[in-house]
């Protein structure tokens, strides 16, 4: 049983990252349509940007939100000069734009911090909690903690903000809500800046747990993308609840039969669900408010 809780915990920690990047996912796919390939390069900025802040000594309670800022303006950037100039095009044509700005954002990464990858200590401590004897590393609490926090302002934004019914009525109907005096392209960019914020946190609250390179958001984007279509793309909370079950597949299946097929079952599981299931494990049971 030991062994089992220690197994449950991974799943939930890694879970709850695709969970993060599977929010970000949503939020821009629900309000614009755009499936990004570019959000696991947030996590990786995000990341990136952190260990520079910390490297020049500055604190924390600083670093972290002068990293979000960052890439919030980076989201902003990237919807400006990339998304909007494209955005009569066709839905193949916006994917491969997203595809090409997930290259040059890998590229200059790699030119800025080198391939090499980097780290920093846990936020709290390197001294693990120990129950019984299940370990766990206490930035554990902060990934998790980080994403019940992201849940519950996302809930309260959508569900008691003028700004936030806006986005999800756009989300909804984005000819009615123009109709109504709602600025569609306003809701589309603050999705964008938004999504790159709770990557790049995402991606602030992984790196003491994992090395982060230039090209290390790839896969967790890619598994960000699984858990969004496993929880329900047409939900903004479909990420949240299938990065959770992702997450923990993954743990089991490396657990019980082999580190070695973690990544594959993600895809196994991608190809299965689209095969049996298109519109999700929860289908329409997860409401976009």
């Amino acid at each position: 049983m030991d062994i089992f809780w220690q197994i449950i915990i991974s799943g939930i920690t890694s879970g709850s990252i695709y969970a993060l990047v599977g929010l970000g996912l949503g939020l821009i796919y629900n309000v614009s349509k755009v499936i990004n390939l570019a959000q696991g390069e947030f996590l990786t900025f995000g990341a990136l940007l952190l260990v520079s802040m910390i490297s020049f000594k500055l604190p924390l309670i600083i670093a972290i939100p002068i990293v979000l800022v960052i890439a919030a303006l980076l989201g902003l950037a990237f919807e400006r000069l990339a998304i909007r100039p494209a955005w009569q095009s066709s839905t193949t044509v916006l994917l491969i734009t997203t595809l090409a700005v997930s290259i040059i954002l890998k590229g200059i990464a790699m030119l800025i911090w080198g391939k090499d990858p980097l780290s920093l200590p846990s936020f709290s401590g390197e001294v693990p909690l120990k129950l019984g004897e299940v370990v766990i590393a206490t930035q554990t609490f902060w990934v998790i903690g980080v994403l019940l926090i992201v849940a519950g302002l996302s809930w309260f934004f959508f569900n008691r903000t003028l700004a936030g019914k806006a986005i999800l009525a756009v989300a909804e109907n984005r000819d009615a809500s123009a109709l109504v005096g709602i600025n569609n392209r306003l809701a589309v960019q603050v999705s964008f800046a938004l999504s790159a914020l709770v990557g790049a946190l995402a991606g602030a609250v992984v790196t003491p747990i994992t090395f982060v390179s230039y090209d290390g958001g790839t896969m967790i984007g890619l598994k960000g993308f699984i858990a969004l279509t496993l929880g329900g793309m047409e939900s903004i909370w479909g990420g949240i609840v299938g990065g959770l079950i992702l997450g923990l597949i993954e743990a089991l299946g490396a657990g019980y039969i082999s580190a070695q097929f973690k990544d594959l079952l993600a895809f196994i599981l991608l190809i299965m669900l689209l095969y049996l299931r298109p519109a999700g494990i929860l289908g329409g049971a997860l409401k976009k408010g």
